[in-house]
């Protein structure tokens, strides 16, 4: 594998483990994957900073273990720079459908990936 391909694989494996209800409710996980710089625009179109997504994480769809799942299709992503990989996908969740795309780039000590920026757009249903 190429080192681009590894890094693309490295901030999909993370984009994955942000979906997963153990790594939602709790802080310390979400911290790590993360950026402290962290901004979304979420599919309501509410701008979301670091601290109230980490507040708010475990409250939200798929936070909970028998609750609906984030179900991603067609990930793919592309290397902009070294250290930094634009995902984009699809998501359904409890039958909504949303277009996905995050940036992420390498913790600056060269450790793990962080989520630096996520939007989600609705898709209207019956759109292709």
């Amino acid at each position: 594998m190429s080192a681009e391909a590894d890094q693309v694989a490295e901030a999909v494996a993370a984009e994955l483990r942000l979906m997963e209800p153990s790594v939602r409710t709790s802080r310390a996980s979400a911290r790590e994957l993360l950026d402290p710089e962290f901004v979304e625009v979420g599919a309501s179109g509410r701008r979301w900073t670091y601290e109230e997504m980490l507040a708010a994480l475990p409250e939200l769809d798929g936070g909970t273990e028998d609750g609906p799942r984030y179900e991603p299709s067609a990930m793919t992503g592309t290397v902009l720079a070294p250290g930094l990989v634009h995902l984009t996908y699809e998501t359904v969740i409890d039958g909504l459908r949303a277009r996905r795309s995050s940036l992420w780039r390498r913790d600056g000590d060269g450790g793990g990936w962080r989520m630096y920026y996520h939007q989600a757009t609705p898709v209207p249903p019956g759109t292709e």
